[in-house]
């Protein structure tokens, strides 16, 4: 079954530039209101529906949001703890990695929320980090070239399909470089671990010239002007946002398996207000916090109770078993380590190469 996904992005925690940290009024005009700090790599704008729903239901609570890269939000609240700073009193990542890491080195606090006993299992670390999103891996084409078959849905055809269209396809497929991009390197790590002939895939890119990038948007603009015709392990929702303003640009869920990742929530161990903290995870976890997530960000909602598009339940209900979410445990510590790092950035690189 060939499912295409409608996932309105929001763009992914690693950018070039920040914007400037933006403070929220507590809504009730107190001008001496406390405040939540945030830590983020969501970016300000697409924050600003969640924010708001929390300040209407928290209208005594002003939000100070600073907008970071993914390493940056770990590096500083790294810094501001063994320092015996307060940091923020929230932290919210794509760099599921790093998140477990700041929870399993003893940076962030347990949370034990309304939500937590029924938060499923796989996207909840001992109370300390829950997976707030739902965000798949997908195949992205280039309609009007496959106007005469359909592109490829597994990585078996996605291999023939390279093997099978020789000069016409090469150095117009692309991926994430593993050197340069976080997720793409976890993709990557994660592939490895579901699909034994992983590498013959990564070896029948080589041999199509594959071109490699950083980030979504290189990838996506490339296929939205015919430039490039395929893109591997492409973060679904930023493809769905380019999408919905490309005509040309297909998304496929791999039918063999989907890898899914998700952003993570904590609370930092010297969160100036921790209570603010948890209050503002558990609006994130909450109905209504997932609700406005699903609803006006067009992002999955994790939160299981949460029904219609856009959500985990609806996606698992469509193709069930071929979903593989990515599980918010201290297995994902496991490529920090930077012997094993290089080691399968070496064999990456080999593969590419034909080896």
């Amino acid at each position: 079954m060939r499912i295409a996904i409608g996932i309105v992005a929001f763009i992914l925690g690693c950018l070039p530039a920040l914007a400037d940290p933006l403070e929220f009024p507590a809504l009730d005009g107190n001008a001496d209101a406390r405040t939540l700090t945030v830590y983020s790599s969501l970016d300000t704008p697409i924050a600003r529906p969640m924010i708001a729903g929390f300040q209407k239901a928290n209208p005594g609570v002003a939000v100070h949001y600073e907008e970071m890269l993914t390493s940056d939000i770990y590096d500083r609240i790294v810094a501001e703890t063994d320092a015996g700073r307060k940091t923020a009193d929230f932290a919210f990542s794509s760099a599921m990695d790093l998140q477990v890491k700041l929870a399993n080195d003893g940076y962030a606090q347990q949370s034990d929320l309304p939500g937590s006993a029924h938060w499923p299992r796989w996207a909840n670390w001992r109370n300390t980090a829950y997976a707030l999103t739902f965000e798949p891996a997908v195949f992205v084409y280039h309609r009007p070239s496959f106007r005469d078959a359909p592109p490829p849905a597994t990585r078996g055809q996605f291999v023939d399909y390279l093997k099978a269209q020789g000069d016409k396809a090469f150095g117009r497929i692309a991926t994430y470089d593993i050197e340069r991009s976080g997720v793409g390197f976890m993709f990557l790590s994660r592939d490895q671990e579901q699909f034994p002939d992983i590498w013959s895939v990564v070896r029948a890119m080589g041999g199509a010239g594959v071109k490699l990038y950083s980030t979504s948007s290189a990838i996506l603009e490339r296929i939205a002007d015919g430039r490039f015709v395929l893109g591997y392990n492409i973060l679904g929702s930023y493809a769905a946002d380019w999408a919905a303003h490309n005509p040309d640009i297909g998304i496929m869920l791999p039918e063999d398996y989907t890898i899914v990742m998700s952003r993570i929530g904590l609370v930092p161990r010297l969160a100036g207000n921790p209570d603010l903290g948890r209050k503002y995870l558990d609006y994130f976890m909450s109905d209504e916090g997932q609700s406005i997530m699903a609803r006006e960000l067009h992002i999955a909602a994790v939160n299981p109770d949460i029904s219609g598009e856009n959500t985990a339940s609806s996606m698992q209900e469509a193709i069930g078993g071929q979903l593989r979410p990515v599980p918010v445990t201290p297995g994902l510590l496991v490529y920090l380590d930077q012997v094993k790092r290089q080691r399968l950035i070496k064999r990456w690189n080999e593969a590419l190469r034909g080896q």
